[in-house]
């Protein structure tokens, strides 16, 4: 059978084969789409070679075609009925519905009466077009998204010290000749299984180093090939990093002719982390000093200064997503510029985004201080640019909004936002204090979810409209390397469901600006393309075309011109290695920040003596509205538990397979326990696919970093008791009386 060229498509065609990429991690494996009608599913899935995943898939990739068959698949837009359940209902009264809502709230309360939440899972296209229509159509500035959940902190370190925040600042390929990669808080070997690929050189070289309070798979393979893991003191990753970059200085080990180079701040740095060395960091961290000296001389070695491979430090959410995130992740990018490792061909650092479409998601207009192009909303000059795009007088645009839990606690408040629209995103269940959240969006007046299933947020609506999935839509997505990619249609989406570009045109029509949208995903991305030219997210040379074609683009990709030097007759053919010449600082300068450790802000104490961290399994993605749908993920991972060391369950007089009650100060869970010698004997472990007794998000801490408004989600002191002996207690309360 042969493949359809990059540009055709043709849905639902018996045999046709469609290129695009899987629908769930920022990785975004290449995948082969074969439209099978009248089978059981309307498509089958193959691995397709591409620079990321080389043909392999994880098990969620395997099986994504059964989620567009999921048994409570929503095919048609339901309304909530006056006894609380739903009925279906035609396109023209659910639009009529909604829009004439929105109409009355903001006529009684402002253009502020409705909230947007957008999902770092929706195309370019459609999460550039949502931040258009909630400036335009809606007039509100009350927008973000869940990428405040994955991203924003890393997005804030590297921002403010390299001038640019582009996730990985490299091909992820570039990886394979390391002879040293530093992970702190990330399980790439669960959460992207393909990407472990790209450590095997360094494995083999001994050089893998990987930080974090549980024995994962991704620390198995440091260990198992003679690297290191360090098991530090849940909350403490600063401190590591603060030591080691101690070493590095006191040792003379730095890269001072690159510091001097291209580096502002550094003395106030080395002035810092003279206070970390690394036996006062043992004693935070748990972490020997020795071995922290030995990952500054291993690093070091492998750093170009000293005619190493080359070396990488990689971050991921379990130091990102704390109140002191942003901090962190400084910390991170200090230590790489001190080794001279940003950009560096062979070297460099990044962090490891998580969601399909986090890179490109947040850089068009969902988030609340943000205009297409990775532009300030505050910036007249972009305003005035983004305005000329859309054609309206820049004044029109209101200013910026507020963070994601900012936003979700104000909803139903007296004066906060009384209606809010959700797509792509299931905050009742990622999002922290979720029992609060459940709260506060059952005080709204009106809620409308576009969701492809009845998630536990869309549970809660007034109106659930039906939308397409990965397999059903054009568009394009921005991977963890900031890459663009395509993203291709193989079938048609089942009954009547459809695009939200489509929807946001019809509400967009029946709100008055309906001449402003197209459901045309390529007439969406031209646009998107023109509103990003100039920004750091410069999108202006990219097109379907030249996708179609097979060329690599990665951003910032300008649109070239004849008379440009550099690319002369042709389009510009993109960065992937963006800080080679220099950094898009004022003066071209990296910039370093001086940190230190300030610890959880929900430590452990009497009363919650136990840290629990949070985290995926393989079977599982986000929330797992989708996964969990999937019979052969779900058998596999059937519901929520608690992972904790034997000694620690001997001490709370728990066995496996007891069913143990955690309690923070935010809520309560119930999980079974899981006994494994992989995680601290301080530390318990919790995955938060799941909703109801069992979700991990009750208990977590919606205390946000100051910088990224970051939720600390990866540290909560809790409480844990048998439930066994909690029945107990209540039998014997009800006996005495």
């Amino acid at each position: 059978m042969t493949p359809l060229t990059q540009g055709e498509v043709a849905p639902g065609v018996p045999g046709a084969t469609v290129a695009t990429h899987c629908p769930y991690c920022a990785l975004q494996c290449a995948q082969t789409l074969t439209a099978t009608p009248g089978g059981r599913l309307p498509v089958t899935v193959t691995g397709r070679d591409f620079p990321t995943n080389r043909g392999g898939m994880c098990q969620k990739g395997w099986t994504s075609p059964e989620v567009l068959r999921a048994a409570d698949r929503v095919t048609t837009p339901l309304l909530r009925t006056a006894d609380g359940g739903f009925r279906e209902a035609s396109w023209d009264e659910a639009l009529d519905l909604v829009a004439g809502r929105i109409r009355s709230l903001q006529s009684e309360s402002g253009h502020d009466a409705v909230a947007v939440f957008g999902g770092g899972g929706l195309t370019n296209e459609k999460a550039y077009a949502l931040g258009k229509f909630a400036r335009l159509a809606l007039r509100t500035r009350l927008i973000d998204y869940n990428g405040r959940f994955c991203m924003s902190s890393a997005a804030a370190a590297s921002n403010r010290a390299l001038g640019m925040d582009r996730g990985l600042a490299f091909p992820l390929a570039d990886l394979g000749g390391a002879d040293a990669v530093l992970v702190l808080g990330s399980n790439m070997g669960v959460t992207m299984p393909p990407f472990v690929q790209h450590l095997a050189g360094v494995r083999e070289r001994g050089g893998l180093v990987v930080v974090d309070p549980r024995e994962t798979v991704t620390a198995k393979l440091a260990a198992d090939g003679a690297g290191l893991h360090l098991a530090p003191v849940p909350g403490s990753d600063m401190v590591v990093l603060l030591a080691i970059l101690h070493v590095v200085f006191a040792e003379s080990l730095a890269d001072e002719d690159y510091l001097a180079r291209r580096v502002n701040g550094v003395d106030a740095v080395r002035r810092s982390v003279a206070q970390w060395w690394p036996e006062r960091a043992e004693s935070v961290t748990g972490v020997p000093a020795e071995t922290l000296r030995e990952v500054a001389r291993l690093l070091a070695a492998a750093s170009p200064a000293r005619g190493g491979r080359g070396a990488y430090i990689l971050t991921g959410r379990g130091v990102e997503q704390m109140a002191q995130g942003t901090d962190c992740v400084s910390a991170a990018i200090n230590l790489a510029l001190a080794l001279g490792l940003v950009g560096r061909h062979g070297s460099g650092y990044g962090p490891v985004t998580g969601q399909g479409n986090g890179q490109g998601g947040r850089e068009h207009g969902q988030k609340a201080d943000q205009l297409p192009g990775y532009r300030s909303i505050s910036d007249p000059a972009a305003r005035a640019h983004v305005a000329a795009v859309w054609g309206v007088d820049p004044a029109v645009i209101p200013g910026p909004g507020v963070p994601a839990m900012q936003l979700l606690e104000s909803l139903g408040t007296p004066g906060g936002p009384r209606a809010l629209l959700v797509h792509g995103s299931n905050v009742v269940v990622s999002a922290p204090h979720a029992t609060l959240v459940e709260e506060r969006l059952r005080a709204l007046d009106l809620l409308v979810v576009c969701d492809l299933v009845p998630s536990e947020t869309a549970l809660l609506a007034d109106v659930i409209l039906p939308v397409t999935q990965w397999a059903e839509e054009d568009g394009t997505m921005t991977n963890l390397e900031g890459r663009i990619i395509r993203r291709r249609a193989a079938t048609a989406a089942p009954g009547e469901a459809r695009s939200e570009l489509w929807i946001l045109r019809e509400l967009a029509r029946r709100l008055d600006c309906g001449a402003l949208f197209s459901e045309d995903p390529e007439v969406m991305f031209d646009e998107l393309a023109r509103a990003s030219a100039g920004g750091k997210a410069d999108y202006s040379g990219v097109t379907y075309a030249r996708l179609d074609a097979g060329e690599e683009l990665f951003w910032p990709c300008p649109a070239a011109h004849a008379s440009d030097p550099a690319h002369p007759g042709m389009g510009h053919p993109g960065t992937p290695r963006p800080f080679l010449e220099s950094f898009p600082t004022p003066d071209g300068r990296a910039v370093m920040h001086a940190v230190n450790h300030r610890g959880p802000a929900d430590d452990v104490r009497a009363d919650a003596p136990i840290y629990l961290v949070t985290g995926r399994v393989l079977q599982h993605y986000q929330s797992g509205a989708q996964t969990r749908r999937v019979e052969e993920l779900a058998q596999a991972q059937p519901e929520a538990f608690v992972e904790m060391h034997p000694l620690l369950a001997d001490r709370l007089d728990l066995a496996g397979g007891d069913v143990a009650i955690l309690t923070s100060t935010r809520g309560q869970a119930l999980a079974p326990v899981r006994l494994t010698t992989d995680i601290r004997a301080d530390t318990v472990f919790m995955p938060f696919h799941w909703a109801g007794e069992g979700s991990a998000n009750r208990l977590t801490n919606n205390a946000t970093d100051p910088t990224s408004s970051m939720p600390e989600f990866k540290v909560t002191a809790v409480q844990i008791s048998a439930a066994r002996v909690a029945a107990a207690a209540i039998e014997s309360e009800g006996a005495l009386r």
